[in-house]
């Protein structure tokens, strides 16, 4: 063979050898873009509280882009218990600011350290960005502009002596009255005109601080024998006021002398064996309410057959049944007990003992539930699991739950799961503002709507 030909012949395998070395590159290259796949894809697995626990070092971020509304408060001791007070400024407000009134009881280490509180919170902005065109690049007129958009907190307290176990609020006549169910063993009536006053005006705030004294009630019962949780006003009948404790007792309240003064049945309900937890006027029947307790039941009564209850479910969780909520509309009752579940009564059926739907999505005993007032197939609970979960009955069930990214099949009827509080206590939808969320725990107040409602 000629030199030429072994030259020609030498470059040919030398191109062979460079064409199958790119091949075996190019197929690092795709591993690698794969293996780098695979780590974007882990990156953005979503963490569903109570399926998986977070790794040493982990922390959860919060995603703001995941609600229309976010904000915090602190109010010193931790409240147990709060309600919303309803205000002058109209129903279906959806345009930010925002302003709010609560009322709310203390419970502080001590009991000389207690607090009724009425919170006034206003100027209370939503958490989307601005068109990027409208935004300033001016610096400070930026800073003016947070500044203009910071929330505000007004605060008018009186001491209460004991902790405050739970706060009920309503309308009677011109009066915005609390009904507190305290350590003491005593259901208290306020007259929170004073607090409301201060709120909303700077000269009566100072006013109110330099006479500020120990709360007075306008009536008390000290009936009970016992300390309680569960109270409920009427939504029907103005004034009547219902309220049970740990003995087993159930006592109902109606209104005389104006709202001065209340007459107490002599002769209690009595039918549950264990402390009651919560109760529940029906939004329909004026003389008809709910009760739940740790013998594991739920009761409907009639004030008008004392002292047995109409309708009883004695198995309606598998241990102790700690919150009820009455859907405004619907012939619904809600429930949630130590057992995490979460389950829906059909009151037509009631009699039968089952529920018409059971959710299993809490790790801990449920501690709040509500119907959202402006529809009637959402509602929201929160758990000692430290979480809030708001869901839609509305969605309809099928084969298999939704699969997010690999984790375990999850209800449809799920919409959201809202954490960063700890020992979360209660839970209400804002009447007057659809969608807008308030919960209590020991960190303290969130201030929430999410994309979802």
């Amino acid at each position: 063979m000629s030199a030429p030909e072994e030259h020609a012949r030498a470059e040919a395998e030398q191109q062979e050898m460079d064409e199958a070395g790119s091949e075996e590159d190019e197929g690092i290259d795709d591993m690698e873009e794969e293996e780098e796949g695979a780590e974007g894809d882990a990156e953005r697995k979503v963490y569903v509280p109570g399926i998986e626990a977070l790794r040493p070092g982990e922390e959860l971020e919060m995603d703001r882009s995941a609600y229309r509304m976010y904000h915090e408060c602190q109010t010193g001791s931790p409240c147990l218990s709060f309600d919303v007070l309803r205000d002058e400024d109209g129903d279906g407000r959806q345009e930010y600011p925002l302003s709010m009134l609560l009322c709310a009881g203390t419970q502080a280490d001590t009991a000389l350290k207690n607090r009724l509180l009425v919170m006034h919170m206003h100027n209370l902005h939503g958490t989307e960005k601005e068109n990027e065109e409208e935004e300033s690049s001016d610096e400070e007129s930026d800073e003016e502009e947070d500044e203009d958009k910071k929330p505000q907190l007004e605060l008018a307290m009186v001491p209460h002596y004991g902790g405050i176990n739970r706060v009920r609020v309503t309308r009677f006549g011109q009066k915005s009255l609390a009904a507190v169910w305290s350590e003491k063993g005593q259901v208290e009536i306020f007259d929170l005109r004073p607090q409301l006053e201060a709120v909303h005006s700077s000269a009566a705030m100072t006013a109110f601080i330099q006479e500020q004294k120990e709360a007075t009630a306008l009536f008390s019962f000290s009936g009970h024998m016992s300390e309680g949780f569960a109270v409920d006003w009427s939504p029907k009948v103005p004034g009547r006021l219902v309220t049970g404790d740990s003995r087993k007792t159930i006592h109902v309240w109606e209104p005389c002398e104006g709202g001065a003064s209340w007459q107490i049945d002599q002769r209690p309900f009595s039918s549950h064996s264990k402390s009651v937890e919560d109760l529940q006027w029906s939004p329909t029947e004026a003389t008809v309410f709910a009760s739940c307790s740790v013998d594991r039941s739920i009761r409907i009564w009639d004030i008008r057959a004392p002292p047995n209850s109409m309708l009883s479910a004695n198995e309606a969780h598998s241990s102790d049944v700690n919150v009820i909520s009455w859907n405004r509309s619907e012939p619904f009752l809600l429930s949630g007990g130590d057992d995490g579940l979460l389950k829906v009564w059909d009151l037509r059926q009631f009699k039968t003992g089952r529920p018409v739907a059971n959710f299993k999505q809490h790790c801990g005993p449920i501690t709040s539930v509500e119907w959202n007032p402006a529809d009637s197939s959402m509602f929201a609970a929160s758990g000692a699991d430290d979480v809030i979960s708001q869901w839609d009955l509305s969605v309809e069930s099928c084969d298999a739950g939704a699969r997010v990214d690999g984790v375990k099949d999850l209800p449809p009827q799920l919409l959201f799961l809202h954490q960063g509080q700890s020992e979360i206590k209660e839970i209400h939808w804002h009447p007057q503002m659809p969608g807008v969320m308030i919960s209590t725990a020991l960190s303290g107040f969130n201030v929430f709507r999410t994309i979802s409602v």
